[in-house]
């Protein structure tokens, strides 16, 4: 069926059943009743509103840090064509491509392993969710914050949007998805992102009011999360300012604007619950409106490409394709079969199997499907189980490699240097060493360090000692889908005591057989302390 031209009616009717339950059932059970053609219209509008949100935002991504993005956005529908590069979306088609192959129940490593091996670059948590792959570290460890360091990053809250849309009304078998794909690039409050995501795209099939599908959606997460602390406070802020969305903004920028890992000491905030926070100030400020969701989303910056992609995909599934807003809808009409670079997956097609696969879900868990009429029995949401990824991690400072007081080098380490942007000179990028036994060492006092680098193809492997012990053996060797990461963490560790300590690096001299080299670049280290002590929650300045 071509959603582009055909024409769907929605037709839902809600029935409440009161059904008698067990002692381990007490609440009643609610029926929904759903057309065929209404819910592929909703997926289709989801799919649809994803493209739209990630090429409307794509000129403003991280243009805006740690401020509102104020200046002009020009988008037309033609921009549409755009989603077929974005990472926003080939991901999760790359996840839907694991359950083609392998089934709706394929474990965990085989959604590693397809996103591993696709020919698309990656970043941040994905990128070391490729990376742990190759070096055989496999989920969940593989976004454990052992292993991963973005733990807490966007990354599953942008790839996320397919469980919601093949769950609906079904919560609590999309959060039991998410756990299992989530935690091979994420772990804690990144995970939850795409848990909250999906929740919300689960609710939006049966649910108009936005302010209600956000605080269902809450359901699915653990109240003592951050990530539920900070949706609970963008509600908080929308109901004091309901018709400034900037006062709100600032407002939150105060109370949770720092990133403590990742983005640590500058304004850059790939961290997911900001950003979440961000696509639910773009629904509720929104109103329901394209335009207005669009707008907000993209305005309060940082990850300003992917909020609005989620936030107009959760639209776009309350409002439909159909109704969708002419001009929106007219950029599919040449290009709802063009393929997402390095899938097989069109919009089409998206829209198809995720039908199939909703169809699936729906019987799967006490519904029916009978010609054109759906039953669907509706899930309580279940919360996720707490997991907190750095707690307590604070930014003590950044030591660089050429910090001669701090570092000490022995054996034949040499200074790389790279050129800048056009026009620009040469400048030490880090320092080298290729020679088994060239070693290097730092002390600090703290509670975590984060040693970072460069990963490339002629990068090697190094024996890493905390405090005179073997910890483990780290490779460099990077170079997937033609792509290598520069000042990237080689190497880190939080939760130590607060004392000095030391860590030593020393190059053994072996090598990834696809590797050119067996060099080793550092860059910089990050010293990491504990706070220490629970400051007093934050207020807003209404409530002081």
């Amino acid at each position: 069926m071509n959603f582009i031209t055909k024409t769907h009616h929605l037709i839902i009717v809600t029935l409440i059943a009161m059904i008698t339950f067990s002692a381990c059932k007490p609440k009643p059970e609610i029926v929904q009743l759903i057309s065929a053609d209404a819910l592929k219209d909703k997926i289709a509008g989801g799919w649809a509103g994803k493209m739209i949100g990630v090429t409307y935002g794509a000129p403003t991504e991280f243009r805006a840090q740690g401020k509102t993005f104020d200046d002009s956005i020009n988008w037309t529908p033609k921009d549409i064509r755009g989603s077929m590069w974005q990472d926003d979306i080939y991901v999760q088609l790359t996840f839907m491509m694991t359950m083609d192959k392998y089934g709706i129940n394929a474990p965990a490593k085989k959604f590693q392993e397809m996103f591993a091996k696709a020919g698309y670059m990656l970043w941040h948590a994905n990128v070391q969710a490729r990376k742990n792959y190759y070096d055989s570290i496999f989920p969940p460890a593989s976004g454990s914050p052992a292993f991963n360091p973005h733990a807490d990053d966007i990354d599953f809250q942008i790839e996320a949007d397919y469980l919601g849309l093949m769950c609906p009304g079904l919560p609590a078998t999309a959060s039991e998805m998410a756990d299992k794909i989530g935690h091979i690039m994420n772990y804690g409050d990144g995970v939850y992102g795409g848990v909250f995501i999906a929740a919300l795209y689960t609710q939006a099939y049966f649910e108009n009011d936005i302010p209600t599908i956000i605080s269902n959606a809450l359901k699915s997460l653990p109240a003592e999360s951050d990530y539920a602390k900070m949706v609970a406070d963008v509600v908080i802020l929308h109901k004091h300012y309901p018709n400034n969305w900037k006062a709100a903004w600032s407002e939150l920028e105060a109370k949770w604007g720092v990133d403590h890992f990742c983005g640590a000491g500058s304004d850059f905030n790939i961290d997911a619950k900001l950003n979440g926070a961000y696509i639910v100030m773009g629904l509720l400020y929104g109103s329901g409106d394209p335009v207005k969701t669009l707008e907000v989303s993209t305005r309060c910056g940082q990850d300003s490409d992917c909020n609005p992609s989620s936030a107009m995909g959760v639209l776009g599934v309350i409002i439909g394709f159909e109704k969708l807003p002419p001009e929106m809808k007219s950029g599919f009409s040449q290009m709802a079969d063009s393929i997402f670079i390095n899938t097989d997956y069109s919009f089409n097609k998206a829209v198809e199997n995720t039908y199939k696969y909703a169809v699936t879900f729906i019987a799967e868990n006490g519904g029916k499907v009978s010609g054109n009429k759906i039953t669907i029995q509706k899930q309580v949401p279940v919360p996720a189980t707490l997991e907190v990824s750095f707690p307590n991690v604070v930014l003590d400072k950044k030591i660089s490699v050429f910090d001669k007081e701090a570092w000490a080098f022995s054996g034949d380490w040499k200074t790389f240097q790279r050129k800048g942007w056009p026009g620009e000179t040469f400048y030490d990028q880090s320092k080298f060493a290729e020679k088994p036994g060239d070693a290097v060492e730092i002390t600090f006092t703290g509670s975590g360090i984060a040693i970072d680098g460069n990963w490339v193809k002629d990068g090697g492997k190094a024996d890493v000692y905390l405090d005179g012990k073997f910890v483990r053996t780290i490779d460099t060797y990077f170079f997937y889908s033609n792509q290598e990461h520069e000042n990237i963490t080689l190497w880190h560790i939080t939760g130590l005591p607060e004392t000095q300590h030391i860590v030593k690096l020393v190059l053994n001299g072996e090598k990834n057989p696809a590797a050119t080299g067996s060099k080793v670049f550092i860059t910089q280290a990050t010293i990491f302390k504990t706070a220490s002590k629970k400051s007093a929650v934050a207020k807003f300045s209404f409530e002081k």
